[in-house]
């Protein structure tokens, strides 16, 4: 790993002459992202870009890789606007710091948030170059262009990079109105399939996951939890544990105080020289816990009270016409319940980390999703200074949400605090089954007052389950902003009465985002309703779903609610429903749809899709053997995204995407008997492998030149439902609960 030596702004400009390198990045970037002093004083960029004498570029990815290719589109974007040679290229990963801005490598949004930044601080570096070589050929800078790697004079006189360092530092740096950024035309590796850069360690065995760091010194620790959320020590008796060959010792984590935010659970930690140890001897200990109030939560009678209160009068979150007239008229109505149970992220690698506490400041080596975090979570756990924190973010054997919560960085931080020793913290595949931060259940309620040609003029929805607001406010009972702005109050359908509501669920567990959050269970009700409606009507579901969202326009759902839109404008960012239109017709084409008829056991599914800004179209088909089992032969996305920047890793998400779709839809669920998770492996919490996995997945994204928008998540919603869709096509059995192994096909 690199050594990272921190100087101060005075002391590093001074250098920056000297040495002959030019800092980047800094006037040209958003708000809140300028720069303070740099990271390495033998030239380092002081936020995303540097170039040293001998032409190597360095761009900085602040951003966490867990197999997005994030740490490659991001220096692709600057690389492009830059005219680098991406040969030339090198990647640094950026550790935990604000002047980074954001962090959170969630939510699909690094690109989304960072691609103008990208591209403003390559294309300013470029002019600059190319002020340079003017200035040095004592000519216009009008008639010097930046040509990969080097600027040229309209004369043919050259000059490379590396050559003009030390007289691009001397440059001002440009405003944004003097920047002339490239058009798609001239993109040179934006949109085209480039080689992620940590190919070569991955397939080497090379690369640094969370797993993989070490440090000298270093003690290995298990930490014993209580089974129920919230549960308090009593007492402990550690002798049988110390008896263990390889354990040293025990020390005790304190309990978390409301709200839990991501502060370590609390338990008895087992130190010993290595992991086998560590967890042998935990399994020693003589724990006594006080469970408390959520001792008695049991995820089945939890389920009826969400389904029970989905049913009655709730918050009303958004309201168009008067759903309540238009029912009043006494006309055909469909209605129908719709429930998805607690999920866990199980990536494949469990949360681990890796922390020395020493007078005062920790350094951490962590697979983290957000390394702000875990300097905000560790500086309080132990009572420092977030910039006291350093956190080194290695590589991410998956991540989904899970590893954006730092609660087992703090476990480490705190044992190291008190033993005096660098701390390794490994979770087992069943503590973090057992002690996630799940993604919520959910219960839906949908009525439908209908026309002649099965078209609803009035349309009810109403949802309940318990908020992420609970991690950070412990009373809270109703959905977030962003919950509800996540597939359900901006409903695309062109209905004239429309409302949506929401209902109060106290939770007992951790609940926290997983990869495409709510719109999991909205998705999973909406479009369930859809193809309910479309079957009652006798009509094809395409063409329904067609006729459902009527003309392509662009919807204004802010002008009633406060609408959480991503945190983008509906200017940049409009929900236009002709780009919604344009998937569902390219899928349906690119699948066969019209020609595919269904047959015994065998038929196609769709349903559609907005969410992180993307448009999704997915259609499943499946086939149901006489013994009830299902498989996928096909799956294929229709995906407008906007501007794709790594087409090959987009591709790639969404078929990941299919696979994770289809655990979720036909396997996952996590059950509580007594406050206490009932599920703890693989072997009672599958996850789709080969058979049940899609046989083809065919991603088809669409030429756009809009705005970036999401890839990693979109994929995800629309394959429930359309596995659902298309089982009710092929055996006319209606899948309303989520797993689907639960149900009984034939």
């Amino acid at each position: 790993m690199s050594t990272i030596q921190h100087v101060s702004r005075r002391s590093f400009l001074e250098g920056i002459f000297s040495t002959g390198a030019v800092i980047l990045g800094v006037q040209v970037l958003p708000e809140g992202l300028i720069a303070g002093e740099a990271d390495n004083a033998a030239w380092h960029p002081s936020v995303y870009l540097g170039i040293n004498p001998d032409g190597t570029v360095i761009a900085v990815t602040h951003r966490s890789e867990m197999g997005t290719g994030i740490r490659t589109a991001l220096p692709m974007v600057l690389a492009d606007e830059l005219e680098a040679d991406w040969k030339k290229v090198r990647i640094e990963q950026g550790i935990g710091d604000k002047k980074y801005g954001d962090q959170n490598t969630d939510g699909s949004c690094s690109i989304r948030d960072f691609y103008v930044a990208f591209r403003e601080t390559g294309a300013s570096a470029r002019l600059m170059l190319e002020r340079a070589a003017a200035a040095k050929w004592n000519v216009p800078a009008s008639e010097c262009k930046a040509q990969l790697h080097q600027v040229v004079h309209k004369s043919g006189k050259k000059l490379g990079y590396g050559e003009l360092v030390a007289l691009a530092a001397k440059q001002p740096v440009p405003a944004k109105t003097e920047l002339k950024l490239k058009t798609p035309a001239e993109f040179r590796y934006i949109g085209k399939d480039v080689a992620i850069t940590d190919l070569d360690n991955l397939l080497t065995g090379k690369a640094v996951f969370g797993m993989d760091a070490r440090v000298p010194g270093m003690v290995f620790a298990s930490v014993q939890r209580s089974p129920v959320y919230g549960g308090t020590l009593v007492s402990v008796d550690d002798a049988e544990a110390k008896k263990v060959k390889g354990v040293s010792g025990t020390v005790q984590i304190p309990r978390f105080t409301a709200p839990h935010n991501f502060q370590a659970l609390g338990g008895v930690a087992v130190i010993a020289d290595n992991t086998w140890a560590a967890m042998q001897g935990r399994k020693k200990l003589n724990v006594k816990w006080d469970l408390g109030p959520h001792a008695s939560y049991d995820s089945e009678a939890y389920k009826q009270e969400l389904l029970t209160a989905a049913k009655q009068p709730q918050k009303v979150m958004r309201a168009i016409g008067n759903v309540d007239a238009e029912f009043a008229k006494g006309g055909k109505t469909m209605e129908a319940s719709y429930y998805v149970p607690l999920l866990s992220h199980t990536p494949m690698e469990p949360p681990v980390a890796v922390a020395d506490y020493k007078n005062g400041k920790v350094t951490v080596w962590t697979c983290t999703q957000n390394p702000q975090a875990v300097q905000d979570t560790v500086a309080g756990a132990l009572g420092i200074k977030p910039e006291d924190v350093t956190c080194n973010v290695t590589l991410l054997g998956g991540g989904f949400g899970r590893k954006s919560k730092p609660d087992y960085v703090a476990e480490a931080a705190i044992i190291s605090k008190q033993i005096g020793k660098p701390t390794k913290v490994v979770w087992s595949r069943e503590e973090d089954v057992q002690h996630d931060f799940y993604h919520s259940t959910g219960g839906m309620y949908l009525k439908a007052a209908v026309s002649a040609n099965g078209k609803p003029t009035a349309w009810l929805q109403r949802s309940v389950f318990p908020s992420i607001g609970s991690t950070f406010d412990d009373t809270a009972t109703y959905g977030m902003d962003v919950e509800m702005g996540m597939g359900w109050i901006d409903l695309p359908f062109d209905v004239a009465n429309h409302q949506a509501e929401n209902g109060p669920a106290k939770h007992h567990v951790r609940i926290g985002w997983m990869r495409s959050v709510a719109n999991i269970y909205h998705a999973f009700g909406i479009h369930s309703f859809v193809d309910e409606l479309a079957a009652a009507a006798g009509r094809d579901r395409v063409e329904y779903l067609l006729d459902l969202i009527g003309p392509g326009k662009k919807l204004d759902i802010k002008a009633n609610i406060p609408y959480w839109n991503h945190t983008k404008s509906q200017t940049d960012y409009p929900l236009d429903t002709a780009r919604l239109r344009r998937v569902i017709e390219v899928a349906a084409e690119q699948s066969g749809w019209a020609k595919k008829k269904p047959g015994k056991n065998r038929a196609l599914g769709i349903a559609a899709h907005r969410s992180f800004l993307t448009y999704v179209a997915t259609v499943v088909e499946i086939e149901i053997d006489d013994q009830g089992k299902l498989t996928i032969p096909e799956m294929h996305f229709a995906v407008d995204a906007g501007q794709v920047i790594h087409p090959e890793r987009a591709r790639a998400q969404f078929e990941g995407a299919g696979v994770f779709g289809t655990s979720v839809a036909m396997l996952g669920e996590i059950t509580a008997k007594n406050g206490a998770i009932e599920q703890s492996n693989f072997n009672n919490y599958p996850v789709a492998r080969m058979p049940e996995a899609p046989k083809k997945t065919f991603v088809h994204l669409i030429p756009s030149n809009e705005l970036p928008a999401g890839i990693g998540e979109p994929g995800v919603p629309t394959v429930a439902p359309a596995i659902a869709n298309a089982i009710f096509a092929a055996t006319g059995k209606r899948v309303r609960e989520l797993p689907i192994r639960k149900t009984k096909l034939v």
